[in-house]
């Protein structure tokens, strides 16, 4: 007579054990990650409800954050005191221009890196990337005079062309690059292809989710650019709508209720990025950590 065999039944009980650890550790990280973002979203949530306060409301304790009543009018009000629509033109045309141009500049550079061989390459990227510790704020000033001395203040030049090269969009893309396999490439050059061909129907094609995630960044950051902006443009014709909306606080007194609903109207574009492209950037980043060498 065989004796039974216990590996199916202690095969089962691990894989129940197994699953109940799993279920514990999701339910333990939703019972921490719920309560962080709601205190994370509480910024914004204050942020919509200003905007339909009335304007002796903004700060009342306790504070209301179901405005009563709503006051539709604030939005269409900023639309109207301010020239939004310029500024809003050129936000989006700037933080469109730079982030074709960063794909275009960084996705070379970053070839170049990855796939060519040349004397002084690692020390060069090596001090390609030693630019990212040098605080933007620094290099502000000498862009100014370079700007002043081109005649270029005050221009769609001067928003767009610096902001055109990206030391951390080249490292992006380099660690993708790496870990797109070299045998595609070797099939290429037995076929002929130079690496101007390489790189356009090769290394581009297959980079897809980089390339997504690095135009994501590119246009929320420039989208969102304050001080830069400030600092090269001087008149409301060339303001992006970080600058203008900006006007709207004063030495002595802010419009509030203003302020906050052209905040939320800005908001809009850069959420619309987000949800349509969020599977290429969750994607990008995921893929761009795997090619360290």
């Amino acid at each position: 007579m065989t004796e039974p065999d216990d590996t199916r039944g202690g095969g089962v009980h691990e894989l129940k054990s197994e699953k109940t650890r799993y279920t514990l550790t999701n339910w333990l990280l939703a019972l921490f990650l719920i309560p962080t973002a709601l205190v994370m979203l509480l910024p914004f949530i204050w942020m919509v409800s200003t905007s339909f306060k009335l304007a002796g409301a903004v700060f009342e304790y306790p504070p209301t954050w179901i405005p009563r009543p709503l006051v539709w009018q604030n939005y269409p009000q900023v639309v109207e005191i301010l020239p939004f629509a310029r500024f809003f033109f050129n936000s989006l045309f700037v933080a469109l221009s730079v982030t074709a141009l960063q794909l275009l500049t960084c996705s070379l550079a970053a070839y170049a890196f990855a796939r060519l061989r040349f004397p002084g390459r690692d020390a060069l990227f090596l001090g390609y990337l030693g630019t990212l510790m040098i605080p933007g704020q620094v290099v502000i000033i000498p862009n100014f005079i370079l700007l002043r001395t081109l005649g270029w203040i005050d221009t769609y030049q001067a928003l767009i062309l610096p902001a055109a090269f990206s030391a951390f969009g080249t490292f992006l893309l380099r660690q993708y690059f790496l870990t797109i396999p070299r045998e595609l490439e070797d099939a290429a050059v037995v076929d002929g292809a130079s690496y101007w061909q390489i790189y356009l129907r090769v290394i581009l094609p297959l980079s897809g989710p980089a390339l997504s995630a690095l135009a994501i960044f590119t246009f929320l950051g420039q989208w969102n650019s304050f001080l830069y902006p400030l600092v090269v443009t001087n008149s409301a014709q060339m303001s992006t709508l970080t600058v203008g909306l900006n006007t709207l606080q004063g030495q002595y007194n802010t419009a509030w209720t203003l302020l906050m609903a052209g905040s939320v109207i800005a908001l809009v574009p850069v959420l619309l990025v987000f949800v349509f492209a969020q599977r290429y950037f969750i994607k990008g980043i995921a893929m761009t950590g795997f090619g360290g060498r």
